[in-house]
C-alpha cells in the first residue's frame, strides 16, 4: 500500500474549465455556473477518448429534495434522480441525538450504512424473534423486505447514515409507517384488534410521524426484549472490524452473504483510494454497481462497448452508477484519501480485472491484439482480489 501524500497534477483548479483542447472547441462566452462547472471538469473538457452519448451516471445528494422534520431530515437518490440505475435506489438520512425514524417496514430490502455517529436499531421478524444493537460508524445493517424496524439516534449528535434499497424504483414516501397505519384504520377497529377501549386511541397522531424527536434512549440492556427469541442471523455487522485487502494505492473491504450471511440481496465493497491511486480497471459479471462517495474526489470513466465511453467526476456525496458488465475505473484526483462504497443487488461480489484477464490470456495472442512488447506483459500483475494501485509505480 502506497501512503505517501503528494501533490496530484490531476487535483481540481478552483477555476472553471474551458471546453477546449488544442484547437479543438471554443470558450464558453454564455451563460455559466462556474461553481458546478469546477466540479465537474472532466465532464465540461472530457478526455479525448471519451466518445457517444452514454447517459449521465452521476448524482448528487446536494440536489434531491430535503424532507425536514423534528427530529432530523432525510433526502433520496432513486430512479426518478438518476434513470440508469433500476437496481438500487439510495437515502442519505440524519437523526439527532433522540430523533426516531419511525416503527415501519418496505417492499424492498434495507441496507445501512452508519457515515458519523451512533443509532440503536430494533426488528423482530415473523416468528416474533427480536433484533435490538447499537451501531456507530462503518457498521452496517440489513432488513429483509416486509420485516419491520425503526433506527433511533442515541448520545451525542445522534447520526447520518446511508440506505441502501433494491429497487431503484424505491421511494421513501410509500414506507409502511406505524403511525400512518393506524390513522387511517376506524378506532373501533383498533378496539377490537387489541382488546381495549376506543378511548385508548383518543391521542395517536392524525397523520404519519416519519421521523420525530423523543428521549435520547438508555442503555441498550434496558430496551432488551426477548420476544420469541433473538434472530437466527444478526442483522448487523461491524465492517470496519474487517480485515481489509490492501494493496499498493489502498485498501478494499468486501462484504456481502459469505461474511454477513442476513444481507440476502445487497453485496458490497468499502474502498480507500490513497492520493496518486487509482481502483484499477475492471468490470462485474453479476450486477449494476452503484455507489456513494464518502470523501475526497474522483474520476470514472465508463466504457460501454459500440465505441462509447464517458468520464464523470465525483465528490463526497455524490452517487455514481455502472451499468452491467461495463468496464471502468475510479481514480483518486485529490491530495487526500479517497472513500467511497460500492454496492451491488447481490448476495456475493465480484469483480474481473483487466489485468488479471491479460495475464492469465496466452501472451502472444495479447500482443497480437494490443501490439505491446513481452517485457510489458511481464509486468502485468495476476491477482484474484480487488486492487487499488499506485500509479506512481503502478502495482
Amino acid at each position: 500500500m502506497n501512503t505517501k501524500t503528494q501533490s496530484n497534477p490531476r487535483a481540481q483548479s478552483p477555476n472553471p474549465p474551458q471546453p477546449m483542447r488544442g484547437n479543438a472547441g471554443a470558450s464558453i462566452i454564455g451563460p455559466r455556473n462556474p461553481a458546478r462547472e469546477a466540479e465537474n471538469r472532466d465532464v465540461i473538457l472530457s478526455p479525448s477518448t471519451d466518445h457517444g452519448s452514454l447517459a449521465n451516471m452521476r448524482w448528487s445528494f446536494a440536489d434531491s429534495h430535503m424532507h425536514l422534520t423534528s427530529g432530523g431530515w432525510g433526502r433520496q437518490t432513486t430512479i426518478r434522480e438518476l434513470p440508469i440505475s433500476p437496481e438500487i435506489a439510495g437515502v442519505n438520512m440524519r437523526l439527532k441525538a433522540g430523533g426516531v425514524r419511525e416503527m415501519h417496514w418496505h417492499q424492498a430490502a434495507e441496507w445501512g450504512f452508519m457515515l458519523t455517529g451512533r443509532a440503536r436499531l430494533t426488528a423482530v421478524d415473523q416468528n416474533g424473534r427480536t433484533f435490538q444493537d447499537d451501531v456507530g460508524e462503518g457498521d452496517i445493517w440489513y432488513f429483509a423486505a416486509g420485516i419491520p424496524h425503526s433506527i433511533q439516534g442515541t448520545e451525542g449528535d445522534g447520526c447520518e447514515f446511508l440506505l441502501v434499497f433494491d429497487d431503484g424504483n424505491f421511494s421513501e414516501e410509500e414506507t409502511f409507517l406505524l403511525s400512518d397505519w393506524l390513522a387511517h384504520t376506524p378506532k373501533e377497529v383498533l378496539a377490537k384488534n387489541f382488546g381495549v377501549p376506543e378511548s385508548a386511541f383518543a391521542h395517536i397522531p392524525e397523520k404519519d410521524l416519519w421521523i420525530f424527536q423523543a428521549d435520547v434512549p438508555g442503555p441498550l440492556a434496558n430496551d432488551r426484549v426477548a420476544g420469541a427469541g433473538p434472530v437466527p442471523q444478526t442483522l448487523s455487522h461491524r465492517m470496519m472490524a474487517q480485515e481489509p485487502i490492501r494493496s499498493s494505492g489502498g485498501t478494499v473491504r468486501i462484504t456481502d452473504s459469505s461474511v454477513f450471511p442476513a444481507s440476502k440481496t445487497i453485496a458490497a465493497a468499502l474502498v480507500e483510494v490513497e492520493p496518486g491511486g487509482m481502483r484499477e480497471m475492471h468490470w462485474h459479471p453479476n450486477a449494476d454497481e452503484w455507489q456513494f462517495y464518502i470523501s475526497g474526489e474522483a474520476r470514472m470513466t465508463v466504457f460501454a462497448s459500440q465505441n462509447n465511453a464517458r468520464t464523470f467526476n465525483f465528490q463526497a456525496g455524490d452517487v455514481g452508477t455502472v451499468p452491467f458488465a461495463m468496464g471502468h475505473y475510479v481514480e483518486n484526483i485529490g491530495d487526500t484519501t479517497l472513500r467511497f462504497l460500492e454496492i451491488f443487488r447481490s448476495d456475493y461480489y465480484a469483480d474481473v480485472s483487466l489485468s488479471q484477464w491479460l495475464a492469465f490470456t496466452p501472451h502472444e495472442l495479447v500482443r497480437a491484439h494490443l501490439q505491446i512488447d513481452e517485457a510489458v506483459l511481464d509486468k502485468i500483475p495476476a491477482r484474484k482480489t480487488p486492487v487499488v494501485k499506485s500509479i506512481a509505480n503502478g502495482q
